[in-house]
């Protein structure tokens, strides 16, 4: 005797997309702040300073079946031959040779010789969509049809992305057009991750990024920020506290009283402003989607030069 009851129904099997997406353009025209909110949380520091970003930081968003693994790159550089210009270029160079996808972002109805230099470096085989930041900065819509007629003339884009990264409703609309290009393949990162740079990376451009805000054009961008101490201890009130210990590199003893301040009060500041991380990842681990709350406790914040002695300034 058979049993004629029927078999329950297989569950369904959601195809996974996975795939690499450079964010391709010149020196602050927004590559970093873009990212930040494809991610959906800040992974990448800004600042109005040009050279900003240093390092290829990878930022993950996972929505659906799709998983974006975004490179923000740093801006090409055509001003300076210095050797920190030359190493930025070589992580431009790698970051636009090896993806699925390039994001190549200019300023809405702008083109200027820095953009065609990184515009140069674009491979023709490797899909590039077009992101036309800052529109609602543009006034004159009725300009922009005939500047992306000339952007098309410049390099055979696969599609025009005319947005503002601060609207939320434009970004969907990035990544709906984004994931169309994903090969179909296994995530590589977890669900909630978010980077794959570590808790210790972050608090280091953490604190950078606010030297540079609270320095502007006064401190070189060659300045750098390493992190001595960090030690994790267990907090009733935020569920971790993390005691870091930062030492602010500069390249000329004149640099350091710029950071210092009258009084000692714009180190203060940078400390303070750098004193709440959220979001944080464990050390050692990719960043992960879980809205932890890291307290900063009372950090040390060093004061040193290239080659020379450094002194630590307890806040």
């Amino acid at each position: 005797m058979t049993d004629s009851t029927p078999a329950a129904p297989m569950p369904a099997v959601v195809s996974q997309r996975c795939g690499l997406i450079a964010i391709g353009g010149k020196p602050n025209v927004g590559k970093s702040t873009l990212m930040n909110a494809l991610v959906g949380q800040k992974i990448s520091i800004t600042s109005r300073k040009a050279q900003t970003t240093r390092h290829r930081i990878m930022g993950i968003r996972t929505r659906g079946g799709a998983q974006f693994v975004f490179v923000d790159t740093p801006g090409f550089q055509t001003r300076h031959g210095s050797a920190l210009n030359k190493s930025l270029n070589k992580a431009v160079l790698g970051a636009v040779s090896d993806v699925d996808l390039v994001l190549f972002v200019v300023e809405a109805g702008s083109f200027s010789l820095q953009d065609a230099a990184v515009l140069g470096l674009l491979k023709s085989d490797i899909p590039t969509r077009l992101v036309a930041n800052k529109l609602d900065t543009v006034h004159r819509r009725s300009e922009i049809a005939p500047w992306l007629k000339g952007m098309q003339e410049r390099h055979p884009f696969a599609e025009f992305v005319p947005m503002s990264a601060k609207k939320p409703a434009d970004i969907d609309r990035l990544l709906a057009i984004i994931e169309k290009y994903l090969p179909e393949q296994p995530w590589w990162y977890g669900e909630d991750e978010l980077t794959d740079r570590s808790e210790k990376f972050l608090a280091s451009e953490t604190v950078r990024e606010k030297l540079f805000r609270l320095t502007g054009d006064e401190l070189p961008y060659t300045s750098t920020v390493v992190i001595e101490q960090f030690q994790e201890e267990p907090s009733p009130k935020h569920g971790r506290f993390v005691r870091i210990a930062a030492t602010i590199i500069v390249e000329r003893d004149g640099h350091k009283a710029m950071v210092i301040g009258e009084g000692g009060e714009r180190l203060k500041r940078i400390g303070s402003q750098a004193h709440r991380l959220r979001g944080a990842p464990r050390a050692g681990k990719a960043a992960r989607r879980q809205g932890v709350s890291a307290a900063v406790g009372q950090g040390a914040f060093g004061l040193g030069r290239r080659r020379g002695a450094r002194a630590l300034v307890w806040l």
